[in-house]
């Protein structure tokens, strides 16, 4: 095969600082690219991608799995795993060994090799460095155990499990998290790697080589940390690199609180049949709008080329009304998470944590929602309501009566529990009381890129017409986050809903609290005790820690046996049973492009959990104009 590449690499090149002049194209590209097959045409170089975000940390994913890579990834079938920067692997008969195969001649976007070493420093230096990370993430785990890395040579990576895990493989595939890091780059401002590291970062101003490391790579593996540029602008002029190294299709170039440009990464591993390099489109810019009215007008205005996140079914009638004036197309999809909502469990008022705590609050809640306004209202008839399992879609070892279970509209069955329970309406004024005699208003605050307003506002209503006062507030994402990590709110909103892959790969949906920071969590104080080994925080009840040991042992489990699903429907029958989290309905969501965008392909679902477009292979997008 002959390569080819884009015209404009040397100049973008030059704006990617620290990068050196570029060699031939044959010395940037790996001796065995990965070919791409174009959905529907060889593309065109050039062209800017238009985002919309709604700020940074707050509603960019489906930005950045635009450009995303990672070992393996699921192909568009969302079926099949395929290879990506690891060009094969291996498991051995138990899966407790995973050997990767990387790509000879692999590079960064500065040049520097790309080798198994940058697995392995992921790994022992970032992930599993409380200096860096708090404590490891249980995806960097097998049963809370930690794996060992080889790296027997430049190209093979071996993962060694403490005990079986196959679900690793459907992880790498699945994640933001990166499982390398530039070794050449980051390592030299860690300790363990350099010697003179703290020195080195103490030059340009940081007080250490972990500042350093942090001012880069930040304290998790969410690929959206601020760069230099917007976190330590005053110290870009020292620092050799802007941001550092990358694999994806694109870089940053520039990065501020309104917005972050790149450029196509000149070292980038795939290449299109006809052997030019990928990506086609040369540019990336970013702008930030975290008004859900401002966003929708600039979509239908045309001022974006793609969007999914944050869209909901609500503006789905006006997006569609102005597809051909505006020139998109609007592709409504599946989604796999839903609408979940879920009491705080551990909150600090004490009245309250008492009845939050009890299931028959829950369970009146939960039947206190009328499902079918919601999905009337806010869905066009188009949803179905459903209650939450763990698992979405759901697979057979999942008793179907599960997804049904109390979400029927019962507002007297509703009204009997809550007086069961001790919450009555004591002084007359139409609003329960806490059975001590306080009064409680349960505080909605919601974001749009997590909950709808129209649900919130039929919930809202549908609980103040069983006797609990509520009050509801939009916030933006971040504000949002931070409310809920700090344990003060009492109703928590968001999308939350997974396929058996993502389980297979993570415990962190059956282990409070129940998921990251930027999704649904409860039981903030559970997770403390946890975490401290019962020196802080408030031990949970016995039913948590056996969804743990059941969790633990799904994933250890063959895929599709008879032990997997013995454990996952075990799962999935305590989830519903203890109603920790409240489904409410599932429906469709909008997916935008603009039709100047090509080789687009139609995706099989609106979601978050393939980690959005990355199975759709963005790098052959191109423009027609």
């Amino acid at each position: 095969m002959t390569f080819s590449e884009n015209p404009d690499a040397a100049t973008l090149n030059a704006e990617i600082k620290g990068n050196p002049e570029l060699p031939s194209l044959a010395e940037r590209l790996p001796a065995e690219p990965l070919v791409v097959v174009p959905y529907d045409s060889i593309g065109s170089y050039g062209g800017t991608l238009n985002a919309l975000s709604n700020a940074t940390e707050a509603g960019t994913s489906d930005f950045l799995s635009v450009r995303h890579v990672n070992l393996v990834r699921y192909a568009d079938d969302l079926q099949t795993i395929v290879p990506n920067v690891a060009k094969s692997w291996e498991w051995n008969d138990d899966y407790t060994q995973l050997t990767f195969k990387l790509r000879e001649g692999h590079k960064w976007s500065d040049g520097a090799p790309f080798t198994s070493a940058d697995v392995k420093f992921w790994y022992d230096n970032l992930a599993l460095d409380s200096n860096v990370r708090e404590k490891p993430q249980d995806y960097a785990l097998v049963a809370g155990e930690r794996m060992t890395v080889e790296t027997p040579d430049e190209t093979t990576v071996i993962f060694n499990l403490p005990s079986p895990k196959p679900g690793l493989l459907a992880h790498f595939a699945t994640s933001y998290a990166q499982a390398f890091q530039p070794r050449h780059f980051l390592g030299q401002y860690h300790p363990e790697v350099n010697a003179d590291a703290d020195a080195l970062a103490e030059e340009c101003g940081f007080e250490n080589g972990y500042a350093a490391i942090a001012a880069y790579y930040g304290n998790s593996d969410w690929t959206d940390t601020p760069s230099p540029m917007l976190s330590n602008p005053d110290k870009i002029q020292c620092l050799p690199k802007a941001t550092h190294p990358t694999l994806e299709s694109h870089i940053y170039v520039a990065d501020t609180t309104e917005g972050r440009k790149l450029v196509a990464n000149p070292y980038f591993h795939m290449v299109d049949t006809t052997g030019q390099q990928l990506p086609y489109i040369s540019r990336q810019d970013e702008i930030y709008a975290n008004d859900n009215e401002v966003r929708i007008l600039k979509l239908v205005n045309g001022e974006a080329d793609y969007k999914s996140q944050s869209l909901t079914l609500a503006p789905a009638p006006l997006l569609l009304e102005n597809q051909e004036s505006g020139d998109y197309t609007i592709q409504l999809k599946p989604q796999i998470a839903s609408y979940t909502l879920s009491f705080n469990v551990t909150s600090e008022d004490m009245a309250k944590r008492e009845v939050f705590g009890d299931v028959r609050f829950r369970r009146a809640m939960s039947v206190a929602m009328d499902r079918g306004e919601i999905n009337e209202v806010a869905f066009f008839g188009e949803g179905r309501p459903v209650q939450y399992t763990g698992f979405s879609p759901r697979p057979d070892f999942v008793d179907p009566s599960l997804e049904e279970a109390f979400i029927q509209y019962d507002p007297e069955m509703a009204k009997g529990l809550l007086d069961e329970i001790g919450m009555v309406d004591t002084d007359g004024d139409g609003f329960r009381e806490l059975p001590n005699g306080d009064k409680i208003t349960l505080n909605m605050q919601f974001a749009t890129q997590g909950i709808a307003g129209e649900v919130v506002e039929i919930i809202s209503q549908n609980w103040a017409d069983v006797g609990v006062q509520t009050t509801v507030k939009e916030v933006t994402p971040d504000e949002y986050r931070s409310a809920q990590s700090s344990n003060q709110l009492d109703v928590l909103m968001w999308l939350k809903g997974q396929p058996v892959a993502v389980h297979m790969g993570t415990n962190n949906y059956w282990v409070p609290p129940f998921d990251g920071y930027f999704d649904l969590r409860t039981g903030m104080l559970w997770a403390e005790w946890m975490d401290s080994d019962g020196a802080s925080g408030v031990e949970p009840p016995e039913w948590v820690k056996q969804m743990g040991e059941d969790s633990i042992a799904f994933q250890a489990a063959s895929p599709g046996s008879p032990e997997q699903a013995e454990a996952g429907a075990a799962l999935a029958k305590a989830i519903v049973d203890q109603m920790l989290f409240i489904g409410t309905v599932i429906a469709p969501a909008p997916i935008y492009h603009r039709n100047a965008l090509k080789n687009v392909p139609e995706f099989q679902t609106w979601s978050y959990e393939y980690y959005r477009t990355y199975p759709y292979r963005a790098a052959q997008w191109y423009f027609d104009e």
